[in-house]
């Protein structure tokens, strides 16, 4: 025990509880949560400065045992291989990455079945494979672009079918999935419901494409989080967290995160669950405040 407490950065102090060695930062269990929660990068950056992957150990150190990264695509191949190697020692787990076929604000790229936005799509598809690689990663994050307008929505489904199919035609052989995202950004985003993308999920009716089912948005789209959690749950290949209102932590908005993590953990669930929110607070004094939150909400048993 003693070993793995040094490996892994932390003394055992006076009074039983844990502190890290590099940040001298106290907290009574730091070991790994019951579920894989994924930082992201900046989410520890006060404590454990710019480079990411000295804030994937500080997370380690608080018992963090996965990542995601966004932007994964715009970093150079050194650095995608250094997050990759530095996830292996660790033996943490790498979640999704954006698929860049596409910037914000986003176009009506994949639902108006223009074959330019098909070709840069399945190009994309190509070079995310590579980065998988890499990085070690089995997800990539898709998001169809924009409602278009002078389109029946009917068609515009098909369009966003077909071009799935072509992409889970590139990640399939490898095994990786790509996970399609309901958003609640703007109103004129195409892809913004459950049971919306449970349909283009069967429709595709490949294991390399499944539903991102971001709790943010879809308790600001829809509500009802559990239950229509529950209902597309054979589509769900991966999980995001976000309180609402302010797309902070578990604990700072109206959601009750203990009773949807410990339903996630009683359904069996063992993929990830990405963090992609904010700090309510800033500096060392928020960053400590969301371990404590993750904590709390973490502590269903």
């Amino acid at each position: 025990m003693r070993q793995s407490l040094l490996a892994g950065g932390t003394l055992l102090t006076a009074s039983g509880a844990f502190a890290n060695k590099q940040t001298n930062v106290p907290t009574e269990d730091n070991g790994p949560f019951h579920l894989s929660y994924a930082i992201h990068d900046g989410m520890f950056r006060s404590h454990a400065g710019p480079d990411f992957t000295n804030q994937i150990q500080f997370a380690y150190n608080a018992g963090f045992r996965a990542i995601e990264d966004n932007g994964m695509m715009s970093r150079t191949p050194e650095q995608q291989k250094k997050i990759g190697d530095t996830l292996a020692k660790l033996g943490m787990l790498m979640g999704v990455f954006v698929v860049e076929f596409d910037k914000w604000p986003l176009s009506t790229s994949l639902t108006g079945n223009k074959k330019e936005w098909k070709d840069k799509f399945v190009q994309s598809c190509k070079e995310a494979v590579e980065v998988a690689k890499r990085c070690n990663a089995k997800w990539m994050t898709v998001v169809p672009g924009n409602y278009e307008r002078n389109l029946p929505m009917g068609y515009q489904t098909a369009n966003v079918i077909e071009a799935m199919r072509r992409g889970a035609e590139i990640f399939e052989p490898h095994g990786l999935v790509i996970v399609m995202e309901p958003l609640s950004d703007t109103p004129d985003l195409f892809l913004r419901y459950s049971d919306q993308t449970y349909a283009i999920c069967k429709a595709v009716n490949s294991p390399s494409c499944k539903i991102l089912f971001d709790i943010y948005h879809m308790q600001r789209n829809e509500g009802n989080v559990i239950a229509n959690m529950d209902k597309a749950w054979d589509e769900i290949g991966y999980l995001q967290i976000g309180d609402n209102p302010g797309r902070n932590e578990p604990g700072t908005g109206e959601l009750n995160y203990r009773n949807i993590f410990g339903h996630i953990h009683a359904k069996g669930y063992n993929g990830i669950l990405g963090m992609e929110h904010g700090n309510a607070k800033p500096g060392k004094e928020g960053e400590l405040a969301l371990i404590k939150a993750y904590r709390e909400a973490d502590g269903f048993m």
